[in-house]
């Protein structure tokens, strides 16, 4: 059967398209950071009509299908865990699917599932406007649908998490039928071919029409964030206000494509840098802008020394690479990267030369961050990066001139140099974490990463572990988009400690401060859903056909209420292997 199914797929989408080997397919059942396990085969769709036949294929031969875009995300979601599935997996990656459709006069988008952030916002820039996220720790490379199907927040103030009530998506129904659902809000015709050949051929009418009643962006999230008295997180993975449909499926849908909003650019920006040796400082100003400007910010992103450092040392070869060939190439040297290391550990010599290889070449390199930056990382504990747009950049000029100098802080407004810099140090920080646990294998067991959520009413932001934990870590990150309380902790255990029960250790104390968990990065199979969200999952996927496993959920066929069927009575269930 597996042969069969491997012939007939080659047969749809070419055959130079199907991988199979342990080597050629590594980079589809390895996470960026987390998950790994055995396939049956990946498939790179050039159509979404291949997509469908693809997927329809599978669907028969009764196969497990993980959808997969640009694979760079931290919590192992897009690639199959090590075991436990009762049939074998498939990859459908769909980075070949790259068409984007303006709409609106520009205020809205059709994307196809391989649309990345990057090229949104390079499409969306002579328009002057912008997608819903930009350049983030865990988007360099990203999928818009990735995004969504995440609920990803983002670093952008103003938008809350990626959302979407109008997308196309394939389902199994409770009965075991493939359906292609077309809730775009756009008359695409009858029959699934139909519809996603028009969408492959970019013929969509003229004048789209509004989508009455349906939702293409989070609009109330402007207020909501700003309601710094309420007692729950402004935004996490499991907020039922933001399940529907694509928006939060974790997988449990394919998706062929998302219609979305965009957003006027701010005319005039600037980066204001703050550096303070007080955690309520910095809290201080958040509650202030939040609860009396007029503007809110852009963005306003946190780096605590130690991210700074983290990031300026194991960041820098990605920061300049970023720098000479812009983020559209990063996929291309995750790409490479996975080659290399796939070579590597044919050779039983591990995964970690290319990662000590680049290390040692950045040290080589001159310093990239300027002087005032390092300057402020030597001089305050705390760092808040804080963008402000058009009227708002005055308005926080004026207060951030009446508020600093102070005993613990000060401020200064960076160049268009030093912001952009600032940000992107920001924003390395994610591959740099991966990259110490790569060259310090020897002293670090493994990488303990959690993305909080504290309420909008916390003061109490900025974490002291007990010695009883922190005797355990070599080194802790902390980062975040600091004015939706969103936080990434990152922790770097000793070698030989227990991961799992220091990160319980870790989370039983954030449940204690109202925390939520995940925030924006979903639960992959790192954390455990909620059940509001397991109920989510299995109302969309009622037969556990896609992604199962996610949030450590089951992982067998129907849920495992029910014996796994093959398509006839007396055909053995197959085991998952990688041919």
């Amino acid at each position: 059967m597996k042969h069969d199914l491997v012939r007939l797929l080659g047969d749809i989408v070419g055959s130079q398209f199907v991988f199979t080997g342990s080597a050629e397919t590594r980079r589809f059942r390895q996470g960026y950071r987390y998950g790994s396990g055995p396939l049956l085969a990946a498939v790179q769709p050039g159509t979404l009509v291949q997509m469908w036949q693809a997927l329809k294929a599978c669907h028969d031969a009764n196969v497990i299908v993980i959808c997969q875009a640009a694979n760079t995300g931290l919590t192992g979601g897009s690639t199959p865990a090590a075991d436990g599935y009762d049939r074998p997996v498939v990859v459908l990656n769909t980075m070949r699917l790259r068409r984007l459709d303006v709409i609106r006069n520009g205020e809205q988008v059709v994307c196809q599932p391989g649309v990345t952030l990057d090229q949104l916002e390079r499409r969306l820039a002579p328009l002057k406007r912008e997608p819903h996220s930009v350049i983030g720790s865990s988007c360099i490379g990203a999928s818009v649908t990735g995004g969504v199907c995440n609920n990803s927040g983002g670093s952008l103030i103003r938008r809350g998490p990626a959302f979407t009530q109008l997308s196309i998506h394939a389902r199994v129904t409770a009965d075991g039928e493939l359906k292609l659902v077309n809730h775009l809000g756009i008359d695409l015709g009858d029959s699934a071919e139909a519809i996603l050949g028009r969408l492959d051929a970019g013929e969509l009418p003229h004048d789209v029409p509004p989508a009455m009643g349906l939702l293409a962006s989070d609009h109330e999230y402007s207020t909501h964030v700003r309601d710094i008295s309420a007692s729950t997180p402004a935004r996490f993975n499991a907020d039922p206000r933001r399940l529907y449909e694509a928006s939060g499926s974790a997988g449990h849908l394919a998706v062929f494509a998302l219609r979305l909003d965009t957003f006027a650019a701010d005319e005039r920006t600037q980066v204001f840098y703050i550096g303070s040796n007080d955690p309520a400082e910095l809290e201080s100003i958040r509650r202030d802008i939040l609860g009396g400007f007029q503007s809110l910010p852009i963005a306003g992103e946190y780096m605590h020394r130690g991210a700074f450092d983290i990031s300026r040392r194991y960041g820098k070869d990605m920061y300049l690479y970023i720098r000479a060939f812009g983020t559209d190439k990063v996929p291309l040297a995750f790409a490479a990267k996975s080659r290399f290391d796939a070579m590597t550990e044919k050779m039983g010599l591990g995964t970690a030369i290319s990662d000590r290889l680049l290390q040692a070449a950045s040290r080589l390199l001159p310093e990239h961050l300027p002087r005032r930056l390092i300057e402020y990382r030597d001089r305050f504990e705390h760092h808040l990066l804080l963008k402000m747009g058009n009227e708002g950049v005055d308005e926080a000029r004026t207060y951030l001139k009446s508020r600093f100098p102070t005993a613990q802080g000060n401020y200064f407004e960076c160049t268009r140099e030093e912001g952009d810099a600032a940000f992107l140090n920001r924003f390395t920080i994610g591959g740099a974490v991966v990259r110490y646990r790569a060259v310090h294998s020897r002293t670090v067991e493994d990488i303990v990463a959690l993305d909080i959520a504290l309420p909008r009413n916390a003061t109490d932001w900025f974490e002291q572990l007990p010695q009883h934990i922190s005797k355990h870590i070599e080194f802790t990150m902390y980062c975040g988009h600091f004015f939706c309380h969103v936080l990434h902790q990152e922790y770097l255990v000793k070698k030989g400690v227990d991961c799992d029960r220091i990160k319980d250790d870790i989370l039983a104390l954030l449940a204690a401060r109202g925390a939520e968990y995940p925030a924006e990065h979903n639960v992959g199979h790192l954390y455990e859903a909620k059940e509001s969200l397991k109920q989510f999952y299995e109302e969309l996927d009622p037969t556990n056909s896609f992604n199962p496993g996610i949030g450590k959920t089951s992982r067998l066929f129907n849920w495992g209420r029910s014996p796994y069927r093959c398509g006839c009575e007396d055909r053995p269930a197959v085991s998952q292997q990688t041919l």
